[in-house]
Formats: structure tokens, sequence, C-alpha cells
């Protein structure tokens, strides 16, 4: 008798535990679902951020200008400003010059010789010419690109 009872006990085990795994495996699921639906970026957001691109306008070239980096060491460029085609006018490269003057200063050049280096310091130099060039009332620069055409270290 004894041992009859312990064989119907050990199925009634197993039956709660693959229960219990079942259970979970479909809450996991359905979190993990509910998850992706919640944080996935929405098709209208998407639609939205991609009509608000500006379209691009004209292109101003900046002159070269040399710049005192720290060390002794110089950085020569040159750059074009990419207007939207809304701006109602071309952007003024001398707030430019001096963005880039305030940018690049006292930088090692150790920071700029490399590839991610330059590519870190030209996102840095567009954030703050598209600041410079913000309409307060619109709050849309009228710049949108910035095109390095001279860059050299010594």
């Amino acid at each position: 008798m004894a041992e009859n009872e312990a064989a119907e006990a050990a199925p009634k085990k197993k039956s709660k535990l693959l229960l219990v795994i079942i259970i979970a495996v479909v809450a996991l699921g359905g979190a993990g679902a509910g998850a992706y639906m919640m944080l996935k970026p929405s098709e209208d957001a998407a639609a939205t951020a991609e009509a608000e691109k500006a379209e691009p306008g004209e292109v101003v070239k900046v002159e070269a200008v040399t710049i005192n980096l720290a060390d002794g060491h110089y950085l020569k460029m040159a750059f074009a400003l990419q207007a939207t085609a809304d701006a109602a006018e071309a952007p003024d490269p001398s707030k430019a010059l001096d963005v880039a003057i305030s940018t690049y200063t006292d930088k090692p050049i150790a920071e700029l010789s490399t590839a991610k280096g330059r590519d870190t310091a030209k996102k840095e130099f567009l954030e703050k010419i598209e600041a410079a060039y913000m309409n307060k009332e619109t709050k849309t620069s009228s710049v949108m690109d910035v095109y390095l055409t001279t860059f050299v270290t010594q």
C-alpha cells in the first residue's frame, strides 16, 4: 500500500511542476510582448520626425582659419555650412568662425588625430553651430550640417 501512495504522489508533483513552468513561460512571453509594444517607437513618431527634417538649401563656404591647439600645435580648417531651404538669408560665416575658434582652441592634438576623435569633435562643432544659428521664435536652426573641407593638424 505504501508503494501505491508513493507512486500516486510522484505524478501529482510532476504535473504541478509542469503547470507552474507553463504558466511562467506564458507570463514571461506576455510581459515581453507588452514591453515591446510599449517601448517600440510608433510609426507616427517616425513619420513626424521624417517630416520635420529640413530641406537642404544653400551651401556657404567658410575661409580657412588656423587655430592654436594645446601644447603649441595648430589646426588649419576650412568648412562649409549647409543652410536649410527655409533660411531667410545665407548664414553669416563670421559667426561660424567664432564658434570654430572657441570649440577647437586648446584641444589636445591627440584628440583630433584619430578618425573617432575628429568625428566626436565635428559632432560637438555641429551642435554649437546649430545653437549659434538657432531662430529663437521657431526654435529651428538655419544651418543643418557642416562639411569639413580642410582639416590639417601640425
